[in-house]
């Protein structure tokens, strides 16, 4: 059986002012109809698999919860007071599959809720190469093969092949590179030899607990104790905070991927992107005639190559070029698509002006409906109220 582990932590800072700490970029519809959440679980629908264990923030759990239900593929949801990385999200998820599944030892697909992967086709066709390896005692990761010299990835180094009855090759893993330089990057593309590190894995649960143990005993005591003492609200899972905000901060790569000496990557070609950037948005979006992407109600004069992410109101532009445009109730920003990244430096200014927009929507979500904070001044507050059917 293979049980979908699905990370929706973040903290919405790269995809600002859309995307904030209190609703990040995963539950925005980015790239269709579906939130980013509900497509990373819908793909999974060819594999067959059981219902997905998702991980989050304590204060998205509600946001997760709806999203899931929606599209009818609701299961648990361990609940994070805070986070500490991928390697101990998935050491959680990992104890709880194997107590409360009804395989003895399930495969987890491990998974980032943010995601977009366009040919959904090939993501299913190497999941179920991968399959083998994981049920051999392997742990597997995704390469993706690299359609640019991209210097904001990591990348995998692959080592000797490992071709499968059907023909395919998959690679031990050679090494693990953080993000390179330009030119680092463009001798990685060239050589064929390295892949965009997607954070993606397939692995027996046991295997992951047994080499987390081994390599980092700290990660995984500090797990054990946090499940030592949970409690089941609905189809939330709360955990031990103490232990769990005492555990080292660590990603899944640097505590096993990287040390283990059973690590196979296996070639992703499906359209991967991880949506790090509003320029991203723009790579992979329906283009004008004058290189565009448009989302809303925009009227552009003379512009090239821009993206223009709509609100409520119209926005128009005249005479521009290589700019990023997104506007919503409280906050419009507007960039260089080759500045972009340096959005979270936007929110960091914010923040450290306590200033709310850095955190939170002037719409805010609530179980029952949202609340939208329309005006406010010296002793009043006006605020329209919508509550869902029977909440």
């Amino acid at each position: 059986m293979i049980i979908p582990v699905v990370m929706a932590g973040g903290s919405g800072t790269r995809l600002w002012p859309l995307s904030r700490a209190t609703y990040p970029k995963q539950f925005l519809a980015l790239a269709g109809k579906d939130t980013l959440l509900q497509a990373t679980v819908n793909r999974l629908f060819a594999l067959n698999v059981a219902a997905p264990l998702t991980i989050c923030n304590e204060e998205h759990r509600f946001v997760v919860a709806e999203q899931l239900r929606a599209i009818g593929k609701l299961g648990d949801i361990i609940l994070e007071p805070e986070g500490r990385n991928t390697a101990p999200a998935v050491a959680l998820a990992a104890k709880v599959a194997l107590h409360s599944s009804d395989d003895k030892d399930p495969l987890l697909l491990v998974l980032a809720a943010d995601h977009i992967i366009q040919n959904e086709e090939a993501f299913v066709h190497a999941v179920k190469q991968a399959v083998p390896l994981a049920e051999r005692g392997k742990l597997v990761t995704f390469g993706i093969v690299p359609e640019s010299a991209h210097t904001g990835y990591g990348y995998i180094r692959r080592g000797d092949s490992l071709v499968d009855e059907g023909g395919e090759a998959s690679y031990v893993v050679k090494q693990f590179v953080e993000k390179p330089d330009k030119m680092t990057a463009e001798g990685y593309k060239d050589s064929g030899e390295y892949y965009w590190n997607s954070g993606m894995f397939l692995f027996k649960a046991s295997r992951y607990l047994s080499e987390l143990e081994k390599h980092r005993p700290d990660i995984a005591l500090a797990c054990e104790q946090s499940l030592s003492e949970t409690t089941k609200d609905l189809d939330f899972i709360r955990i031990n905070k103490e232990p769990f905000l005492a555990c080292p901060d660590e990603s899944i790569d640097y505590a096993v991927m990287e040390v283990t000496d059973d690590a196979v990557v296996v070639p992703l070609d499906a359209g991967w992107n991880d949506i790090g950037a509003w320029s991203a948005l723009w790579d992979i979006g329906d283009k004008d005639e004058q290189g565009n992407v448009v989302c809303g109600d925009a009227i552009l004069k003379d512009s090239t190559n821009c993206l223009v992410q709509g609100g409520e109101r119209l926005v128009t532009t005249i005479g521009l070029n290589n700019v990023v445009i997104v506007d919503t109730k409280d906050a419009l920003m507007v960039a260089e698509r080759s500045s972009v990244q340096d959005v979270k430096k936007i929110v960091e200014q914010l923040n450290a002006e306590g200033r709310s927009e850095g955190r939170i929507h002037r719409e805010v979500y609530r179980p029952w409906g949202t609340y939208d904070s329309v005006d406010e001044g010296v002793r009043y507050q006006v605020k329209r109220i919508t509550v869902k059917p029977g909440a």
